[in-house]
């Protein structure tokens, strides 16, 4: 059941890639030193991450928006803990925006005073473990487990890469009043993205006129997101990918878990966290297919 120790290693609590960071590093985020206008995006993995850089991306950078500008999103928006490259992050030009898979606990601690700007994307974990365990064959960083029920007895258990998704969720919820903080989740997103759009630029301060936000809402859409290599980060060597099994973002779809999960395996699933989700102030849709 324990994750192998050549991909995962634990810091307080918390599964990190062994490839992608230190653990000397992650211990060193608490002091990260905070600016006013930073825009964090935290998630749970495979919870819309990559699309929600994309609609910042678009919403922030006029031109990503239009065109005269090719800056692929790992740079555009730099993931905290997983530093791929020895770039300056104090140099980034403002607003600095970065992407974190990092629990409520262990983000930099300037964060707690209502500093910076946090926006915080849920989706339904049986979708997220789903896309998780075919994320997991494409990706190398990434332990391949081929037996999808031992998959999800190690989902279940917080076994797996940024740990219990139950905790991850409930730990940015239950301390939403230490940080300035939005909450959307994934389903919403699907079902109207022009709202989620208006939702983000009035947190962040932003003033589109209709027809960016026209733009921002066209070009995220998921179909037009899978051809754009820098959406699709594309760019990712091939000893981090294997381009053969997949594509950084396959479905995108609300209830593809319906696909793979016997009435067993759901039923397993709405045993361990059904009833402890009854806690979270979150309406978790579970039973639809709404395809873009």
């Amino acid at each position: 059941m324990e994750p192998s120790k050549d991909y995962l290693f634990k810091y307080k609590g918390f599964y990190f890639a062994v490839k992608n960071t230190s653990l000397e590093y992650v211990a060193s985020l608490e002091d990260f030193e905070i600016k006013d206008s930073d825009i964090f995006l935290a998630t749970y993995p495979k919870s819309g991450t990559v699309w929600t850089q994309n609609i910042l991306s678009l919403i922030i950078h006029e031109g990503h928006r239009n065109g005269t500008e090719n800056v692929a999103t790992m740079d555009r928006i730099p993931w905290l803990e997983y530093r791929t490259e020895n770039k300056d992050y104090a140099a980034l030009p403002l607003p600095r925006i970065f992407a974190t898979h990092l629990p409520y606990y262990l983000v930099p601690r300037d964060l707690r005073n209502k500093r910076a700007c946090i926006i915080y994307v849920t989706r339904n974990p049986k979708d997220v473990m789903v896309s998780y365990y075919h994320f997991s064959k494409y990706i190398s960083t990434l332990e391949e487990v081929p037996d999808f029920n031992v998959f999800m007895e190690r989902f279940l258990a917080g076994k797996v890469l940024a740990s219990s998704w139950l905790d991850h969720v409930a730990g940015w919820y239950s301390h939403a009043e230490d940080f300035n903080i939005l909450f959307l989740t994934y389903e919403e997103m699907k079902k109207d993205l022009r709202s989620a759009v208006l939702k983000i630029c009035n947190f962040l301060g932003r003033k589109l006129s209709e027809e960016e936000v026209d733009s921002v809402v066209r070009q995220a859409a998921f179909e037009n997101m899978r051809k754009d290599p820098r959406a699709n980060y594309e760019n990712l060597p091939d000893d981090i990918v294997a381009k053969d099994k997949g594509s950084f973002l396959r479905k995108g779809t609300v209830g593809d878990w319906k696909n793979i999960m016997t009435v067993a395996q759901s039923e397993r699933f709405d045993k361990v966290l059904k009833e402890k989700m009854k806690i979270l102030p979150i309406k978790f849709i579970w039973d639809i297919n709404d395809e873009m």
